[in-house]
């Protein structure tokens, strides 16, 4: 099946298209020229091509230095840096919690979100003009849409609290006029983007592209938004229906989960595509890369992003085979073994290598059925659904005798631990400490200058310069 990242030239020409709009505003965009999408949006394989365009955001959400790994990786307690090239000082302020409303790395954070804000927000306002295409191909459209938007501003609350709430294409004239709209405002837009997602999506048997958003993915999203808003019963309700969808399964090792050619599997809830086939498109995956040292020993040029902490290879409990497939301990330099963890979730031995770039495989999972289940035990309090996730390791399950009772002795504790060593490198530890009140706690006991103002990012300097209206976040 065609897959998302494999776009043809219209797609690609939309891309230009969208990224040549950019005017002076907090979007940093202007709208595409009317002529242009007058003429471009006229049938179903035109907006084929524009959500694949918006699709394609999801790389720069997610990229190695995109806003989900700073944030969920590299302010939490599990990944460093060391040596990285770049903006070195506004990178290691991310990771030390001294971020000035002038860091580089914040404003790109938001350029990308709202970059990919306006590609989806256009879609969304040309299907609502498109009369002439199918009922239900416009719904599901509509939906996939609407969940990389909910998907999206769930994100940007977490980083910024309340932010200027857009959900359509607007001028940099008109952006002036849109302030920051409170959490709880922008909240309800999630919910509600969310829910049409899980109501207009299809499950993930009957899902045509693969890589397209699914009704789990939706829910599971929703899920954790719930779980966030510490409404327990709504979450538990949404998640119990993944849980018992029959879509979604654990596969039988944890090993088995990853790899260049592990695609797409039953454990794989929500998945952006990567493929090292054409490498023009520059769709090839980053992270082994990326996550790789700063050296230039293996044919390629690492690039020292997200280093794993000793504190976080030390959590692992004899025997976790988790450990091993989630840590690298070091490289080979000549004769010389050189320690130095890093994330290896996302190795692919043997890739192309193009100049000192390798052209890796491997798909990068937003969301799997490992997450659903912690999210379970998180909602409903019952130990079971994270056990499942133990057993799938081969350790001793929480409530048995083998069980680190003494180092998790409450099932909060035992779930912060097992959502840890499950979800390692995978941009979500940040967050799951934010969500249940431990990041002050767990962060500042590791030496990290951590109060509940710093948990939110700030608004860029940039951005409040072209707009003073846009209040400035506490602790800036």
């Amino acid at each position: 099946m065609k897959k998302m990242n494999h776009f043809n030239k219209i797609a690609l020409s939309l891309v230009v298209l969208f990224m040549a709009g950019c005017g002076q505003s907090f979007t940093d965009l202007a709208p595409i020229s009317n002529a242009n999408t007058d003429n471009f949006y006229n049938s179903e394989a035109d907006f084929e091509s524009a959500i694949t365009a918006s699709m394609n955001t999801l790389y720069s959400v997610y990229a190695p230095e995109g806003p989900v790994s700073y944030t969920g990786e590299l302010m939490s307690d599990n990944a460093t840096l060391y040596l990285i090239a770049g903006a070195q000082a506004d990178k290691y302020g991310i990771r030390d919690y001294t971020i000035q409303t002038a860091n580089v790395m914040v404003y790109s954070f938001w350029r990308t979100f709202y970059s990919a804000l306006f590609s989806v927000n256009t879609v969304l306002d040309k299907l609502q003009e498109a009369s002439q295409l199918d009922v239900e191909y416009k719904k599901t459209a509509e939906a996939e849409m609407r969940f990389l938007r909910g998907l999206y501003y769930f994100y940007m609350v977490r980083m910024w609290g309340g932010v200027p709430l857009v959900t359509k294409a607007v001028s940099a004239q008109e952006s002036y006029g849109i302030l920051r709209s409170t959490e709880a405002e922008v909240y309800e837009q999630i919910k509600a983007d969310l829910q049409f997602a899980v109501e207009n999506l299809p499950l993930a048997s009957n899902v045509k592209l693969v890589g397209r958003p699914t009704k789990g993915a939706a829910q599971t999203a929703l899920g954790e938004v719930y779980l966030t808003l510490g409404d327990k019963t709504s979450a538990t309700q949404t998640l119990l229906e993944v849980y018992n969808s029959g879509q979604y399964a654990l596969l039988p090792t944890f090993a088995e989960v990853w790899g260049p050619d592990v695609k797409n599997t039953k454990e794989s809830v929500f998945e952006i595509q990567y493929s090292s086939a054409n490498a023009s498109t520059g769709t090839h995956s980053p992270f082994y890369q990326f996550f790789f040292p700063n050296v230039n020993l293996s044919g390629f040029s690492g690039v020292g992003m997200n280093q794993v902490t000793d504190d976080l290879y030390d959590e692992y409990e004899a025997g976790d085979p988790r450990r091993d497939i989630t840590v690298a301990l070091g490289y080979q330099s000549g004769a010389t073994f050189v320690e130095q963890k890093f994330y290896q979730k996302w190795i692919h031995p043997g890739a192309t290598v193009n100049g000192t770039t390798l052209l890796a495989d491997n798909d990068f999972m937003v969301y799997r059925f490992a997450d659903v289940l912690l999210m379970l035990t998180e909602a409903t309090g019952d130990p079971q659904y994270m056990n499942e996730v133990r057993d799938r390791a081969d350790l001793p399950l929480w409530g048995t005798s083998g069980y680190p009772t003494a180092k998790y002795g409450t099932l909060p504790l035992a779930l912060e631990h097992e959502a840890r060593m499950e979800l390692a490198g995978e941009f979500k530890r940040w967050f799951v400490l934010k969500r249940q009140n431990r990041a002050v706690p767990v962060l500042t006991a590791k030496g990290k200058p951590v109060t509940e103002e710093k948990l939110l990012l700030p608004i860029p300097d940039i951005v409040r310069l072209q707009n003073n209206l846009i209040t400035q976040n506490d602790g800036y």
